[in-house]
């Protein structure tokens, strides 16, 4: 029980930490991110809104960033729904998601994404996301999966990606993470691959926190209505803490830095978040 409870906390942990210091192209990781949840019996209900502020530095502008995000937990399922407003690259956008993470048995769940934007240069004309997850070992300790994306840009580019990744449950309130993204981009046939790496600490209800390094190679990155980086290297670093104040309600406070070729981007996001 201390296990499903854990887990579905740290997957709203990470959807803190990345729904506005998203990895690579902005709206490209809008998705059920991180540790697996394991969906229980418990009806899991909670409401997030969080504000994020980016710096970006070779005469870019900054960034902000306000997202609500709610989570509604069934039997065998967890849904959850977001919406998030961004001024960047001094344009205002509006991004709408929804997903679903559903139990087949005791060793397998599956979920699905999906996420529109409102026609702005940054976010997804719309994508789709499915993942599916096993788990290994007699505790079922060790947790698989492997996903496949769709991203249609409006600057007409699109991105098809295959992601596998691997997270495992020490008996002590540890979790350890890596994974990888392959990515193929059109026009232009352009193949990149991202890795991650990431590890989280705490205790349900009290404390969590997590670090997470993504490294690798980027496709399409839109900096303005006419303007793409084509097939460049980036980094990310981010670390995301989630605070209980009583037992329903906390705060969430993540910091991250990216950088590529063409600028470095640096931020802060602080929210609030209650179980209902």
């Amino acid at each position: 029980m201390f296990k499903n409870t854990f887990i579905v906390s740290l997957i709203l942990l990470a959807a803190a930490e990345q729904s506005l210091a998203q990895q690579t192209d902005p709206g490209k990781d809008v998705t059920i991110p991180g540790p697996p949840v394991q969906v229980s019996e418990e009806a899991k209900r909670s409401l997030e809104l969080i504000a994020g502020g980016q710096s970006l530095n070779a005469g870019y502008s900054n960034w902000r960033d306000l997202t609500l995000r709610g989570t509604y937990g069934l039997p065998g399922h967890v849904l959850q729904g977001e919406i998030s407003a961004n001024r960047r690259f001094n344009e205002d956008g509006i991004f709408l998601g929804v997903s679903d993470t559903y139990t087949f048995n005791e060793d397998w769940f599956g979920s699905v994404a999906v996420g529109a934007g409102d026609g702005v240069f940054y976010l997804p004309n719309y994508r789709v996301d499915a993942a599916l997850y096993k788990k290994w070992l007699a505790d079922r300790s060790l947790v698989t999966s492997v996903g496949v994306g769709y991203y249609d840009a409006p600057d007409g580019h699109t991105d098809r990606s295959l992601a596998l990744g691997a997270a495992y449950y020490f008996t002590s309130p540890w979790i350890a993470e890596a994974g990888v993204r392959l990515n193929w981009s059109s026009p232009g046939s352009v193949r990149t691959q991202q890795q991650y790496a990431a590890v989280t600490y705490g205790r349900d209800k009290q404390d969590l926190v997590s670090a997470r390094y993504t490294w690798g190679s980027e496709g399409y990155l839109a900096i303005a209505s006419n303007t793409q980086l084509v097939n460049f290297k980036s980094e990310e670093a981010s670390v995301a803490w989630r605070h209980w104040l009583n037992a329903k309600t906390g705060l969430l406070v993540s910091a991250n830095r990216y950088s590529n070729p063409s600028y470095r981007r640096t931020g802060i996001n602080v929210g609030i978040f209650h179980d209902f």
